[in-house]
């Protein structure tokens, strides 16, 4: 018995014996797992290179040059040339350069456009830091003369000597735009334009929450605002910027009302913060003789036809030719109201791709899933089927169920040697 413990032959399927050995099948658990290795492990490098061009650009990249101002071409009109771009305000407005400063202007872009019927359009375009700023500027330039227009976020438009004038900002750009000829469809074809012009972040695309506190039936174009000393000179403000203190980074909107008594100006000063406010309300009142107001309460005191009162960060005055009582009316609708808001941060990019790469993941490994369980069903249903249609012809054929035995249940004779009763040894 010194052969191997077990023989080749038991590993065979040529012996017929006790193990059944069928073909083998592949594990399609084991076929789905490295299916989805195998799309991961593909679509990780793609994703890597993305990821390592977006985390690292080119070097020229990440100084570029912001997008341009103005489009090539919009509603029909074409522009002539390449724009004339500047980052100096003089380009912009020479006379009131520093007054462009204060609203955070940071370039400038000019262009004449044309039609195919011989009309031409010169635009100028101003971009600032925040819609705050080109809100401010558009503020700044508008006439009294003007007529609302639908463009943009704010507009209004002026005829004159057969052309036609707007002035729109939409975002943080400021447009003035001068038609050779007046056209119904120049609305239209702006609001083509306004809708090319970039967009600033998220956090840069609100307007001062304080000037909605401002009574919305002002005279028509008389709503200013002011982010600094010298804008607030040129608007003859009720209240002097020393005694603002924009160094307290204060901001100022004021605007006219028709009362009965006569044409009012209601002038809004928003602080960071209460106390800040408060603080400067006395200074108010000190230099306007007025009687001091108490701490923690909210009136309205008044100095002739000069008016004021704080109401949360807000100081709010009214002056002007209209009475005391009518002043007291106005501002007695300027109430402060806390509210809490929620800057949305800027889309990311390398965020996008990687919920798109999770988002596909997920989608493919779905479907290989439905896929296995169809191809699992179906397989054991065929072979069900076939065997019960056609038993032992298309599986399970004796021919194919050969097995090896190793004849366990054999009956094994022990031989006992005879013993020569005379001799005592075995006989051989």
């Amino acid at each position: 018995m010194g052969g191997e413990t077990f023989p080749g032959p038991l590993w065979s399927n040529q012996e017929k014996g006790l193990f059944l050995t069928l073909p083998r099948v592949p594990d399609l658990r084991s076929f789905t797992t490295i299916t989805l290795l195998g799309c991961v492990l593909s679509l990780a490098p793609a994703f890597a290179q993305k990821s390592k061009t977006s985390a690292s650009p080119h070097p020229a990249n990440a100084a570029s040059a912001p997008a341009p101002i103005l489009p090539t071409e919009f509603g029909g009109w074409q522009m002539q040339g390449s724009p004339r771009t500047s980052t100096d305000p003089a380009s912009a407005d020479a006379a009131n350069s520093a007054i462009l400063k204060e609203y955070g202007f940071t370039d400038f872009a000019s262009s004449t456009y044309t039609r195919d019927d011989g009309r031409t359009l010169k635009i100028r375009a101003a971009r600032f830091a925040d819609a705050s700023g080109a809100f401010g500027a558009y503020t700044f330039y508008l006439q009294p003369e003007m007529k609302p227009e639908r463009v943009g976020d704010q507009s209004a438009s002026l005829i004159a000597n057969g052309g036609q004038r707007v002035l729109f900002y939409r975002g943080y750009v400021l447009v003035d735009a001068t038609f050779s000829q007046q056209s119904a469809m120049s609305a239209a074809q702006l609001r083509e334009l306004a809708g090319a012009l970039p967009r600033p972040a998220a956090n840069a695309a609100s307007l001062p929450s304080f000037i909605a506190f401002l009574p919305h039936d002002y005279i028509p174009n008389t709503q200013k605002y002011a982010m600094g000393p010298l804008a607030l000179n040129l608007l003859s403000p009720p209240v002097s910027p020393d005694v603002v203190d924009f160094g307290a980074s204060s901001e100022v909107t004021l605007a006219n009302y028709d009362t009965p008594s006569g044409e009012a100006t209601l002038m809004l000063i928003s602080y960071p913060t209460p106390q800040l406010a408060a603080d400067h309300l006395h200074r108010l009142e000190a230099e306007h003789h007025e009687a001091q107001s108490q701490p923690g309460v909210s009136s309205v005191e008044c100095a002739g036809t000069f008016c004021s009162k704080r109401t949360g960060p807000i100081l709010a005055v009214a002056t002007g030719a209209a009475s005391a009582s009518d002043g007291k009316s106005l501002l007695r609708r300027v109430n402060y109201e806390a509210s809490v808001t929620w800057n949305t941060p800027a889309e990311s990019a390398q965020v996008r791709d990687l919920y798109l790469l999770i988002l596909n993941i997920v989608v493919l490994c779905a479907i290989l899933a439905g896929l296995a369980i169809v191809a699992g069903v179906a397989f054991g249903g065929i072979r069900i089927l076939m065997k019960r249609m056609y038993p032992d012809k298309v599986f399970d054929r004796p021919e194919q169920m050969e097995f090896i035995s190793l004849h366990l249940t054999e009956t094994i004779v022990e031989v006992v040697p005879e013993t020569d009763p005379e001799s005592g040894r075995q006989a051989s």
